[in-house]
C-alpha cells in the first residue's frame, strides 16, 4: 500500500505539470473509482451545499464527477499522510486517495492505454500544452472525488502561514504527518506515552500521526532498536523523540529513491518504479541476517499483515 514517501513522489512529479492547468474533458470507465465521490444536486460547483445523493447508481455517480470536474483550474497539489489533493478553488479540492494499489499518472495524448485505467483527465496547461491525466488501479481500492476544503489549525507542508491552511474534508481526521512544519513534536512524544498500546500500532494510528505504514512503521523500529509491541507508555522522552527522528530519516531516504515499489502496482507519475526496497533493513526480510547484529529477522503475524524485527538487537521491554 503507497505510504507517506510514494505519495509524495506522486504529488511532487505532479506539480509542475498540472499546477495552473485546466481539465477540459474527463471520462469514467468505471465508477467503482468513485466511491469517496459523493455527488450533489443544486451545488454552485465550488463546494457549496446542496443536496446528498447516496443512493445513486454507479452511472449517475460518473456523470455527476464528469460535469463538475470539466472546466475546474488546478491549484498546487498537496498532501497530508496518505492523502493526495490539487484545490480547484477556495472550497474544493479534488482528491485521490490510492488505496492499496491506485496510480496517478502524466501521458501525453496520444500515449497508448495504461493497464487498469478507471478515469481519464484531459488538461491544458500554459506553459505544457494538453496532457491526460490517468488514474489507473488494479485492486480498485483508491478513489477520486471532489471534496469539500475544512479549514485546518495545524496547517499544511509547504503553506505559509499567510495562505488558507484546509484539508479536504475526508482527510480532517488525521493527523499531521512528521515532515509537515506544523507537526507539533512535543504532543507526538507525549501522545506516545499516554498510551500504553504497542508502539507499532501506535504509530500506524493515523489519528496521532499520519502517513506511516506497515513497511515504515517496522523500517523505523529497527533503527530505533525498539521491539514493536513495546508499550509506548514505556519510552523515555528522548526515546519516543528518537522514534520520531528515525520516521523522519527513513521517510527521507524513500524519498531520495523514489518510494518503494515490490512490483508494479506502485510507481511515480511517469510509470517508474522506486528503489528503497533494496535499503530495507527489517522489513520482508523474515529469516535474513540482522544488517546490524547478524541475528535473525523474524516474521510474526499483525493485524491480517506481519511485522518484521531482529529478536537480539529490538528486545520486548
Amino acid at each position: 500500500m503507497p505510504e507517506l514517501p510514494e505519495v509524495e513522489v506522486v504529488r511532487a512529479g505532479l506539480a509542475p505539470a498540472v499546477t495552473g492547468a485546466r481539465i477540459i474533458g474527463c471520462e469514467v470507465l468505471d465508477s467503482r473509482a468513485l466511491k469517496r465521490h459523493v455527488p450533489l444536486t443544486g451545488d454552485d460547483g465550488q463546494g457549496g451545499h446542496g443536496v446528498t445523493l447516496s443512493a445513486l447508481a454507479g452511472a449517475e455517480r460518473a456523470t455527476d464527477f464528469e460535469r463538475r470536474v470539466v472546466g475546474l483550474t488546478l491549484a498546487a497539489p498537496r498532501r497530508r499522510g496518505k492523502f493526495l489533493w490539487i484545490p480547484v478553488s477556495e472550497k474544493q479540492a479534488l482528491l485521490a486517495h490510492l488505496g492499496m494499489s491506485g496510480q496517478v499518472l502524466l501521458r501525453a495524448l496520444d500515449a497508448p492505454d495504461d493497464k487498469h485505467v478507471r478515469i481519464r483527465l484531459w488538461v491544458e496547461h500554459p506553459q505544457h500544452g494538453e496532457l491526460r491525466l490517468d488514474f489507473a488501479d488494479q485492486r480498485l481500492f483508491g478513489s477520486l472525488a471532489l471534496d469539500a476544503l475544512t479549514p485546518d489549525a495545524r496547517g499544511l507542508a509547504d503553506v505559509t502561514a499567510a495562505q488558507l491552511a484546509s484539508v479536504p474534508a475526508q482527510a480532517a481526521h488525521i493527523a499531521p504527518d512528521p515532515l509537515e512544519e506544523s507537526f507539533d513534536d512535543a504532543e507526538f512524544v507525549r501522545a506516545i506515552r499516554s498510551r500504553s498500546r504497542g508502539i507499532k500500532v501506535l504509530i500506524l494510528d493515523q489519528t496521532l500521526i499520519s502517513g506511516v505504514g506497515n513497511i515504515y512503521a517496522d523500517e523505523a523500529l529497527w533503527r530505533a532498536r525498539l521491539h514493536p509491541e513495546t508499550a509506548g507508555s514505556s519510552l523515555s522522552v528522548r526515546k519516543a523523540a528518537e522514534l520520531l527522528m528515525h520516521l523522519r530519516e527513513v521517510f527521507s531516504k524513500a524519498l531520495a529513491e523514489g518510494g518503494t515499489s515490490f512490483d508494479e502496482q506502485y510507481v511515480n507519475v511517469n510509470g517508474q518504479s522506486g528503489y528503497f526496497a533494496h535499503s530495507l533493513n527489517a522489513y520482508g526480510r523474515g529469516g535474513e541476517p540482522c544488517p546490524r547484529c547478524g541475528g535473525a529477522i523474524k516474521r510474526v503475524p499483525f493485524g491480517g499483515r506481519s511485522s518484521h524485527f531482529c529478536p537480539k538487537c529490538q528486545r520486548k521491554r
